[in-house]
């Protein structure tokens, strides 16, 4: 690290500003009788800590946010802070397709004490590029001592955020890091040459880790790591370290369990895993519901594969 570095927890100073990096947990949100289960969520929050994680990710889509009311996402973004106590970030997700009502979202999760927030590309009314920007730097503008972490999830959203409004949003002093989830490398690359060091990649698909890394990407925002968070760890810490032996060895290890948390729509496989796991219930809110019985089975299979199951 040069001197011009310094880490602590899952930020880093780099020319001055503030970057995510490392290992952050995009975390599942537990339920019980319907409503968000605020001791079983804690539990999962200390154990994501006792895996020395260095972020945490509160409300995102693997947290079911579209389905939780406002109050819910500040309890559950209140739970996370709580239990971080100021050790790692915390992300908060405040995404949505109303400029509006996202940046007040925004403003409640600063005044509850998060680091940052995930703002994801706006769905369903498909922005142009001017209105992408404009939207994040609404949101930006809004929470200026809170980092802005852009999210690029097209398959979700329907429209990608372009290098190029990435490069000039990363002028805006708080924007701060991308999550990307196109899975594309190409795309990364494109970023990364439009915005050097202003800016942290982190990798949003836990399959494309090591070579969002290896491109020059500072972490990833897991969904694997809510089953594997000691392993994700160590892969990531391998990656950014250079360690590549151990780096490749635990993404081709852990690869399968990268598949099978995708063989239906995120949160679903990751919630029948921890269920499985004894670590939540098996409750989502719908229109999400259970697993199906066949991708059940091989995402079982995996599970005992890495002796997470009896």
């Amino acid at each position: 690290m040069s001197q011009s570095q310094e880490w602590s927890g899952g930020r880093e100073r780099s020319g001055g500003r503030t970057q995510f990096c490392g290992l952050f947990t995009a975390l599942v949100t537990p339920f019980t009788g319907g409503a968000p289960d605020e001791a079983a969520f804690r539990r999962l929050v200390r154990g994501q800590l006792d895996a020395d994680v260095d972020g945490l990710v509160p409300c995102g889509t693997t947290g079911e946010a579209p389905t939780l009311t406002i109050a819910e996402r500040l309890s559950v973004i209140r739970w996370t802070v709580e239990e971080a106590a100021g050790a790692v970030p915390v992300v908060a997700g405040i995404g949505g397709n109303n400029t509006a009502a996202t940046v007040e979202m925004a403003r409640q999760a600063a005044a509850v004490g998060v680091q940052g927030v995930l703002a994801t590309a706006p769905y369903y009314n498909k922005p142009t590029q001017e209105g992408l920007r404009r939207h994040f730097t609404a949101i930006a503008q809004a929470v200026p001592e809170t980092g802005v972490c852009l999210y690029d999830v097209p398959g979700r959203s329907t429209i990608s955020i372009h290098p190029g409004t990435v490069a000039a949003l990363s002028e805006t002093g708080n924007v701060i890091a991308l999550k990307d989830a196109t899975g594309d490398l190409c795309n990364a690359t494109r970023v990364l040459r439009c915005c050097g060091d202003r800016l942290s990649l982190l990798s949003g698909d836990d399959f494309t880790t090591l070579p969002f890394i290896a491109v020059g990407g500072s972490g990833c925002i897991s969904v694997a790591s809510n089953v594997v968070p000691g392993r994700m760890k160590r892969l990531v810490d391998a990656a950014r370290a250079g360690e590549l032996p151990t780096a490749r060895a635990e993404h081709s290890a852990l690869f399968p369990l990268f598949h099978a948390l995708f063989l239906q729509s995120n949160p679903i496989p990751v919630k029948a895993a921890m269920a499985d796991m004894g670590l939540i219930s098996q409750d989502l809110r719908l229109p999400l519901c259970e697993m199906d019985a066949e991708p059940r089975a091989a995402l079982r299979a995996v599970l005992r594969e890495l002796s997470l199951l009896g």
